[in-house]
């Protein structure tokens, strides 16, 4: 054979297997409706038994990105591994997925679920099947796994998900803790560790951004988390620690077949694809409440930030329930030690000064679990369906409608039962629930919609415990609308202007700011009293009206610790929030782009004044092709309201 004849016969055999790993590859793909967003199904050994993982790729200016090089696959049970040896023995056709649903509070009140689907059928070296399901939506792809067979009862021993990630990609990350409120920081690729859920990274400098987390997690499961400490550039799912809430619960779940694992989730594409996403509840169960007509989100005063023994005098109780109701808020919290209440009045006096003049209580809860070290009482009156029932009904006849339950700090399977045992209960009383000392947002939101909102994150609280949040709160501010707050309900207790035991440092105007910038659908306005009564008439009047739920939400510009502009519409009126995370003052430029075309709004816009505790208020009239420039102070901001001007 000539060296000619070798030459050409060893191109052929190359594009042979060029053609054949490209073909597998195409025959494997999932792509969104809109085209910008695939996942594709891989082998190790271009299709022979072997393990398998999702390439992720994004559609960039008209350029294929690869965002994800290696999203690794599988779980083990204690009977068999469902990782190595895996033969791809069927490729489900592709299914489109369209459902939309109504949102009582959120980002958004029209929501769409829209994908395309599909199921691989992959089989183990002992014939076992594991399904594959894996969907592409615009701003996304989720993942899962599933066990078709009716097979008994078992423990996953490791779940092997695991996401590679270019050493190049920015990554802000929060350091794994059981309350999930530590900072979220820029972390260098080498930093290893476990990490909190939501973890946020940019592929490259102009790249793609995404955010992993996971959906749907129901009794069936733990919550899991990251942790790169194996391998700094790959984040393996790992299930909770052994000691976490002292040790009490396994920390690896049990399944029964057939069985569905939580929906993996990455949110993909531009910074704002993320920030207006709804993609968590999207994927989580359907509304699992046959009615909800009772379910209100509305804004509440709440006097711990100020006076963290308030709720023991009932002369300070009543202060801030004539808060809520000269600021037109429908709720006020009774927090800790209201069982301790005096001065004037016990509980039961309280709760008839408060409803007497037209507010809603909700009141504190210990009862994360047996395991919770805090004495604070009334402790552990939610552990058991029958102390609920007696709770619940106490409170029914009482007319107290929610309920803050403090101290989990656990995410054991064990522990996801008990969330929803109270929040099912709950609903069965018509009472909303706020989780404190919690895991954060899973979609529950979506499924069970009297679940009002979640603690879950380094909030104003801190200014109680340390000094630390005085100096790092603008930074925080401004990276927590790009992390925790894209998956759900945040209660951060915002918008202060006095001073808790630690000073603030940010202005008056990022304050306000936080009544838009952060979501959630009771939100706890912090300060005392006065804090609120001797604000000028313009910012005062913003925080009657601001609403707390959303029929739509819009990313205007910003960057994960600098600064961040979001507008949120309820009904025809456009709010604004901007905050600004340095310590520079800084100039911008704001458009109005997201308004309806040929439209004019009256715009009232309070933004920083000649210094930290000063607004400048101002009116214009806006349409979608105008533009405003504003001069924001260092740690400032600046909040609008826009009307239809008519």
């Amino acid at each position: 054979m000539t060296l000619k004849a070798i030459f050409s016969r060893s191109a052929l055999c190359s594009l042979s297997l060029l053609f054949f790993v490209t073909a597998h590859a195409q025959a494997n793909r999932v792509i969104s409706p809109n085209e910008k967003i695939e996942a594709t199904l891989l082998s190790d050994a271009s299709g022979e038994a072997s393990s398998w993982y999702l390439e992720i790729a994004y559609m960039q200016d008209g350029e294929r990105t690869i965002a994800i090089p290696r999203v690794d696959l599988g779980l083990v049970r204690e009977d068999q591994s469902f990782v190595e040896r895996l033969t791809l023995k069927a490729a489900g056709e592709p299914q489109f997925i369209e459902e939309s649903y109504t949102a009582i509070h959120g980002k958004r009140s029209e929501c769409s679920n829209v994908a395309n689907e599909r199921t691989f059928t992959l089989e183990n070296a002992d014939g076992s099947p594991m399904e594959l399901v894996v969907r592409a939506y615009d701003d996304g792809v989720t993942f899962r796994y599933s066990f078709p067979e009716d097979d008994g009862e078992y423990v996953v021993l490791e779940e092997r998900t695991a996401y590679t990630i270019d050493a190049e990609a920015k990554r802000w990350l929060q350091k794994w803790n059981p309350a999930n409120e530590g900072l979220y920081l820029e972390q260098s690729a080498t930093e290893q560790q476990e990490w909190c859920y939501p973890a946020l990274f940019q592929t490259s400098e102009e790249g793609p951004w995404f955010l992993l987390h996971e959906s749907d997690v129901l009794r069936s499961y733990c919550g899991t988390k990251l942790s790169n400490l194996e391998d700094a550039s790959r984040y393996d799912l790992v299930f909770p620690n052994p000691g976490d809430a002292r040790g009490v619960g396994e920390s690896q779940p049990t399944i029964e077949l057939p069985w569905k694992s939580p929906w993996r989730v990455i949110i993909l594409g531009e910074l704002g694809d993320l920030v207006e996403s709804t993609l968590i509840d999207d994927v989580a169960t359907p509304n699992a409440l046959a009615d909800t007509d009772w379910i209100e989100p509305g804004a509440a005063s709440w006097n711990y930030w100020s006076d963290n023994h308030g709720t023991k005098d009932f002369q300070v109780v009543c202060d801030f329930a004539d808060l809520a109701a000269s600021m037109g808020w429908p709720y006020t919290l009774l927090d800790w030690e209201w069982d301790a209440m005096g001065n004037g009045g016990d509980l039961y006096d309280a709760v008839e000064y408060i409803k007497s003049i037209g507010v809603k209580p909700l009141i504190w809860y210990n009862s994360g679990g047996d395991h919770t070290w805090v004495p604070a009482t009334p402790k552990d009156r939610m552990l058991t369906h029958e102390n609920r029932v007696e709770e619940f009904t106490k409170l029914n006849e009482m007319g107290i409608v929610g309920v803050k339950v403090d101290f989990f700090e656990s995410e054991k399977q064990h522990m996801i039962d008990y969330y929803l045992d109270i929040v099912e209960d709950a609903a069965a009383f018509e009472m909303l629930v706020y989780f404190h000392g919690c895991l954060v947002p899973r979609g529950w939101a979506r499924t069970y919609p009297n679940l009002m909102t979640y603690e879950g994150v380094r909030g104003a609280e801190w200014y109680n415990n340390t000094p630390e949040l005085t100096t790092t709160a603008p930074q925080h501010n401004a990276t927590l609308p790009f992390t925790r707050n894209v998956i759900g309900a945040m209660d951060y207790t915002p918008t202060t202007f006095t001073n808790s035991q630690h000073p603030h440092l940010t202005s008056y105007g990022h304050e306000l700011a936080l009544s838009v910038v952060f979501e959630s659908a009771i939100q706890h306005f912090a300060d005392r009293p006065e804090g609120y009564y001797e604000l000028p008439d313009a910012p005062r009047s913003f925080l009657k009206r601001v609403p707390v739920a959303w029929d739509d939400t819009k990313f205007i510009a910003g960057y994960p610790g600098k600064d961040a502009i979001i507008a949120r519409r309820k009904g025809e009126e456009w709010y604004v929030g901007g905050i600004n995370g340095e310590w520079e003052p800084k100039s911008i430029s704001l458009p109005f782009d997201f308004l309806p075309e040929g439209e004019s709004y009256r715009l009232t816009l309070i933004a920083d004044g000649k210094h930290d505790k000063a607004f400048a208020t101002t009116y214009h009239v806006v349409t979608s092709e105008s533009e405003l420039d504003l001069d924001l102070l260092r740690r400032g901001g600046f909040a609008a309201v826009l009307e239809p001007n008519r």
